[in-house]
């Protein structure tokens, strides 16, 4: 659909073309085409508009861009005279609807290089490659405040996120079979029902795609409330752990440098999914490589030496800041971890697996939850995470043995972070009304874990389920008619085993679409990729509204039971 709305203008000319990109465009179309499906559209080089560019005069340009300020300034700089034209003429897409200020802009100063501008209309955001979120503010709060309980806001809320939805899959070009898992909330199964009206809608009003019936894709719309666990635990793959210890913002590490986490960064890419142990070990190495390919440097790598290297050599001074960076972080990171958080996570595993780590059955969680409740070590975010994985792992305890908890914790301000988890659906206060239905876990005993990291988010199992055709239609009902692909045996005769990290260029198989109501957690994103790289023939793109991290997850359910205007940003 992307593609045949970018490149259909231009297909009939025979001949290569350049591709213009901002940074949103960029995460936008990594998410739906690979470089070679560019080539195959005569795109030989992809820029960024932002920056500055060799002029390529006898070739046109195809500008994908969102209608700002700045990506606009870089076209109009690009033709702003005649005679320094870069290229020889411009086809502009925007991701929007462009500003009249803007428009105007572009009019009065290179009209006449134009030869086309339209505006697509994509309302979600590329996060990763294989993760998208939507643009809904404040969901949180407008999907679980009981504040809202009587008002249209929900339902309001819903609808905007079915149609971003829907603008995700014409992007992907998918007409996906949708499928809601059934729990004691309706949200699920009433946004999967607007989805699927919506992809219906969509699908017979598209004159240009070629696509009418189901395609091979599934999509799974699933509450937050399906795994609370994986929300409070700390993590310790790199990612995860980073942006749960350190104050990272809006992506970006800031030390003496800021540094920003993205995917341009390869090694970033390389290690964000990997266990902190293994990435205290590899970045020395792989300095050390860099070091000894100038042989600048003898023995051991002093920070004055590595200065003296980057000095030496322009060519190699990213790889190394970038490697140096990775290694602030990580060290960053234990020593966050090293003298308290590594006691808690023994504690945090044993409580969310009610197994030791010789897998044996944890007689009495409470002794297990005491000592952490009563150490002074720890801050009461981290108390807090403890005594609700007690609750979720007991499917709720005594409003006594709750009030109890709270008074000697002393957290009676934050009270609500714990108690507001009632509005998601899930039991705080045991009661045999609400027994939560626990999704039956895959037996992993045979796979490797570090003893503290052996729990495997709830996601990770729905996906393979998914792929291996193993959901039960009864907790997950489908929306519209079964696409053919996901009847009888799955989509992947047998386990595809992974070799190292290649993926083939095919991208034509099933994709899953994961989308969790009320946001995902970074160890959810990687989960995505893991399964992805194990089931070859299966792409699983994960998205939500939002994504979490511990802390902010807690204050986002503290702010439940405040009142609309003292969360809410205003609508203007």
């Amino acid at each position: 659909e992307l593609k045949a709305l970018i490149f259909d203008d231009c297909r009939k000319e025979e001949e290569w073309k350049v591709i213009l990109l901002d940074d949103y465009t960029t995460k936008l179309l990594s998410l739906c085409c690979r470089m070679t499906d560019l080539l195959a559209e005569g795109i030989t080089v992809v820029e960024n508009v932002y920056k500055n560019r060799e002029p390529v005069p006898h070739m046109k340009a195809i500008y994908f861009i969102t209608p700002t300020k700045k990506s606009i300034d870089g076209l109009i700089d690009d033709f702003i005279t005649k005679s320094s034209r870069r290229y020889k003429a411009a086809y502009v897409y925007f991701t929007d609807v462009c500003p009249d200020n803007l428009f105007n802009k572009i009019k009065s100063s290179c009209a006449k290089s134009i030869r086309k501008c339209k505006e697509i209309n994509i309302s979600f955001f590329p996060y990763e490659s294989q993760v998208f979120t939507l643009n809904v503010p404040d969901a949180f709060y407008r999907c679980y405040s009981p504040t809202l309980e009587k008002t249209k806001e929900k339902d309001a809320v819903l609808q905007v996120m079915a149609e971003q939805i829907v603008t995700l899959c014409a992007t992907l070009d998918e007409n996906p079979g949708v499928r809601y898992k059934s729990g004691p909330s309706d949200k699920a199964s009433k946004l999967a029902q607007l989805v699927e009206e919506n992809l219906e809608n969509y699908y017979k009003t598209d004159e240009r795609s070629q696509i009418k019936g189901k395609t091979h894709s599934q999509l799974l719309i699933i509450d937050r409330s399906f795994d609370p666990v994986s929300t409070v635990l700390h993590e310790l793959t790199f990612q995860a752990m980073a942006y749960d210890l350190l104050p990272i913002e809006k992506d970006t590490y800031k030390q003496e440098r800021e540094a920003i986490l993205e995917e341009d960064d390869e090694l970033w890419v390389k290690i964000r999914h990997k266990h902190i142990a293994y990435v205290i070990e590899e970045i020395p190495k792989l300095l050390k490589e860099v070091a000894s390919k100038k042989k600048a440097t003898e023995g051991k790598l002093s920070i004055s030496a590595l200065t003296q290297l980057m000095k030496k050599m322009p060519h190699y001074r990213k790889e190394i800041s970038r490697q140096v960076v990775h290694l602030n972080i990580a060290e960053d990171c234990m020593s966050k971890f090293k003298p308290n958080v590594e006691r808690l996570c023994k504690v945090e595993q044993d409580l969310a697996l009610g197994t030791d780590a010789e897998g044996q059955k944890v007689k009495d969680l409470i002794k297990v939850l005491f000592p952490v409740l009563v150490s002074k070590n720890y801050e009461s975010y981290d108390k807090i995470r403890a005594i609700l994985l007690y609750i979720f792992s007991t499917n709720g305890t005594t409003q006594e043995n709750l009030d109890k908890m709270i008074r000697n914790v002393q957290i009676e301000s934050d009270s609500d972070m714990i108690r507001n988890w009632e509005y998601l659906d899930v039991p705080v206060i045991s009661s045999s009304a609400v027994q939560q239905q626990k999704y039956p876990r895959r037996d992993r005993s045979s796979e490797e874990t570090f003893q503290l990291s052996r729990w495997t988010p709830v996601i990770k199992d729905v996906m393979e389920d998914a792929i291996e055709n193993k959901l039960d239609s009864k907790d997950w009902p489908y929306c519209s008619k079964c696409p053919p692909t996901w009847n009888g045996s799955g989509i992947v005769s047998a386990r595809q085993k992974p070799k190292g990290s290649y993926r083939p260029e095919l991208k034509s198989s099933a994709r899953l679409i994961i989308f969790v109501i009320g946001g995902i957690t970074y160890s959810e994103m990687r989960s995505a990729y893991e399964v992805s790289q194990a089931y070859r023939s299966c792409e699983v793109v994960i998205g939500s509204t939002h994504i979490l991290t511990p802390k902010t997850l807690l204050d986002q359910v503290k702010s439940l039971s405040k009142p609309k205007d003292m969360v809410c940003i205003k609508d203007e």
